[in-house]
């Protein structure tokens, strides 16, 4: 299976720079399972939904994981919080992180804001550094006061204060993402409370969002890529409301990967699980989730879903629709070709 096979067009104006007016002012494209696909306002997904489904949503929380400091010397540094390495209560802290910067290497100091130290203490096999810090308490709160909000390279600006706002879902809960489950991001409190008055169980799983989701597929085959881990944890109850007989739907990807990494390992806490066309799904029936790259690992996971030339097909009638891509941009609603869902 090659990269070029997951490839399409899109203009560069179609990419959403920021969010709709409104958190439920974006679009949804639905995709049956026969036929053409629909396109409607985004509240309308109540319509999709008979009641007897279980709804899954990621509960991480975004955090201001880019900081920009300097070395003793002057140079500049930029650094991106990816993960703590530290136990609860140990001290100092350690954290993963991605840096960029001139003549970096162990044993590098880096001042960061606030009177924050950074030591360079290792390089991690997967690109990641070793950072250990002096001068931070408690690590969430620091990034709260001195760090910017990670938006992705895809939009061109400098993030705002609106997008401390807007790059969260209304359930974020659980601190450590470094990009938002953007799927999430379209949903109201409202629009929650009318899909379980209408019956849907609405569940959660935590799994913190890593830089690796924008790193691109270099190797030609595919089956050559290797994903970055990212820590996850599903709940006793979500195991069980997605164990039963009610088609689940996944709200994004990374609910998704949790579901069925947790299905084939219940112990596990990371996962670097790839899903390619041909992919064996055990639990996810249906999938809210955004327009995604060309050539990226999430557009493969959903042409597994629901086959490679139907998403394609979906994409180009996005763009003839003038949709909206990316994280900031509109949604598509998909059922699996062979799930539960109908």
């Amino acid at each position: 299976m090659l990269r070029s096979d997951f490839d399409f067009h899109l203009p560069d104006e179609l990419i959403a720079q920021r969010p709709a007016a409104t958190r439920a002012g974006s679009r949804l494209m639905t995709v049956p399972r026969a036929g053409a696909p629909s396109i409607a306002p985004f509240p309308t997904i109540i319509e999709q939904f008979r009641g007897h489904e279980v709804l899954v949503v990621n509960d991480t929380r975004v955090v201001p994981a880019r900081l920009f400091g300097h070395k003793p010397t002057g140079g500049a540094v930029e650094v991106l919080v990816v993960e703590p390495l530290s136990r609860p209560g140990e001290t100092p802290l350690r954290i993963g992180a991605m840096v960029r910067g001139k003549r970096l290497k162990p044993g590098a100091v880096i001042e960061l804001p606030a009177g924050a130290i950074a030591e360079l203490v290792a390089r991690r096999p997967d690109r990641t550094v070793e950072l250990q810090l002096t001068g931070v308490d408690d690590l969430w709160s620091w990034l709260e006061a001195a760090g910017r909000v990670p938006l992705p390279p895809y939009i061109r600006r400098d993030p705002d204060a609106d997008d401390r706002r807007r790059y969260q879902t209304v359930f974020a809960r659980e601190p450590g993402a470094v990009a938002a489950p953007t799927a999430g991001l379209h949903f109201t409190p409202d629009l929650l409370d009318a899909l379980r008055a209408k019956g849907v169980a609405v569940h959660s799983v935590t799994l913190h969002v890593g830089p690796g989701t924008f790193l691109p597929v270099r190797a030609d085959d595919v089956s050559d890529h290797t994903m970055h881990a990212e820590r996850y944890a599903v709940p006793p109850e979500t195991a069980a409301a997605v164990g039963g007989d009610r088609p689940v739907v996944a709200v994004g990807t990374t609910v998704v990967r949790a579901l069925e990494a947790h299905a084939r390992d219940p112990g596990a806490d990371r996962t670097d699980l790839f899903i390619l066309p041909g992919f064996d799904f055990r639990v996810v029936d249906g999938l809210l989730t955004n327009f995604h790259l060309p050539q990226s690992t999430l557009l493969m996971l959903v042409s597994a879903l629901v086959g490679r030339d139907r998403i394609l097909d979906a994409y180009r009638r996005a763009v003839e629709a003038r949709m909206r891509f990316y994280s900031y941009g509109d949604a598509m609603l998909l059922r699996r070709k062979d799930g539960r869902w109908t």
